[in-house]
């Protein structure tokens, strides 16, 4: 499976729920799958998605949050695998696409290939899957934080650039997550 294909699973079980994705070819290959207002493609930042679905979690408790990250992101954040369990956000479901590859710069291999992700999520305490063991939306609808892994192949598509700019991004985003 490549990470598109995982990208288009992920989306098939998306209704109302915020995306926040991870930078580079995730982004771009989410927005060629499903563009919606409800997406926040990340610019720059690396490693920093779980941080911002985290936050969002908080701030919007009343929203199911998913945050689409990489294997490359989540080793240059692992704190946030502690800092997400301690606090629980019932309505955050990180899944992470583990292609053992720095796809956005070249695919230069990560130490994820020498790991298991999922038995380290575990270990700190989170509701810890393969993708292939669950119903994806029943995981989302959960009332615990949770922590999904897509095993991919390394390589990326050939999703267009985003044609928004990164404050049209944010903004777009942020009108539709204000509160009414």
């Amino acid at each position: 499976m490549a990470r598109y294909e995982a990208i288009e699973d992920i989306m098939k079980n998306i209704d109302d729920e915020l995306i926040v994705c991870n930078i580079g070819f995730p982004s771009r290959e989410l927005y060629e799958i499903n563009d919606r207002n409800e997406n926040f493609y990340m610019i720059g930042s690396m490693g920093l998605a779980s941080s911002i679905g985290f936050g969002l979690a908080l701030a919007r408790p009343d929203k199911d949050v998913v945050v689409i990250d990489g294997d490359g992101s989540l080793l240059m954040n692992m704190g946030s695998l502690v800092t997400i369990f301690a606090n629980n956000p019932r309505n955050l479901t990180w899944i992470v696409i583990d292609n053992g590859a720095y796809g956005s710069t070249g695919n230069q291999d990560t130490y994820a290939q020498k790991i298991d992700l999922v038995e380290i999520a575990k270990s700190v305490g989170l509701n810890s899957y393969d993708f292939k063991d669950i119903d994806l939306k029943e995981v989302i609808e959960s009332d615990d934080a949770s922590f999904i892994v897509y095993h991919t192949e390394p390589g990326n598509s050939k999703a267009p650039i985003i044609d928004l700019t990164p404050i049209e991004i944010k903004e777009r985003f942020m009108k539709t997550i204000e509160k009414k």
